[in-house]
């Protein structure tokens, strides 16, 4: 009777455990896509501000996010179940910081670890492309994004895609992978960010 209590409760404290990791990456997931939308609307509103007044308020998101990484790698420090859980949330963090990449809905699905909404996507922006709504550069831009995103998220690409990749990939994105790949570590890629802001 004792053991099926403690085993009783000890189940209770597993499945609470297992509902605050969810709040929590809840609310994490919120606060990213809050920022990356802040960085979408400042891209978009980057004609009608002054470069003085659009480097303020980017400097200002960029710390925003660095803020949110530090918090984030504390919370994971030790905790195998949060690093794993919030691992492709860190690299979208990275991703941008670095404005390796720059399309929010692709941030967000490679945050939230998302391989077949990232596909889908993938297939819409062909389309789009194809009807002549999505132009070239655009286009480019969000392919590339979602293949590196797919990569990093341990999905194998087709060798067609994956030579777009190696064709396309701007220097910022090689520079992303590079570091992500060679360390892990998002310093590097941060330090990086605050060079680029520097610039």
């Amino acid at each position: 009777m004792c053991f099926l209590a403690a085993f009783h409760i000890n189940g209770n404290m597993a499945s609470r455990g297992k509902s605050e990791t969810q709040k929590l990456r809840q609310q994490m997931e919120d606060q990213l896509d809050r920022l990356v939308v802040q960085l979408a609307d400042l891209e978009e509103c980057k004609a009608e501000l002054d470069p003085e007044e659009y480097e303020e308020v980017r400097k200002d998101t960029v710390e925003q996010l660095n803020e949110f990484q530090s918090s984030l790698s504390r919370m994971t420090s030790g905790d195998m179940t949060l690093i794993d859980s919030f691992s492709a949330m860190q690299l979208a963090i990275q991703a941008a910081i670095s404005q390796a990449f720059k399309t929010p809905e692709v941030i967000q699905m490679f945050a939230k670890k998302q391989p077949d909404q990232l596909r889908e996507k993938l297939s819409q922006i062909e389309r789009d492309h194809k009807i002549s709504k999505l132009g070239l550069d655009s286009y480019t831009q969000q392919k590339v994004e979602i293949l590196s995103a797919l990569q990093k998220l341990g999905e194998s690409l087709a060798a067609p895609e994956q030579s777009f990749l190696d064709v396309h990939a701007s220097s910022l994105m090689k520079n992303f992978d590079q570091v992500t790949d060679e360390t892990g570590s998002s310093q590097k890629v941060l330090e990086m960010a605050r060079q680029g802001i520097h610039q």
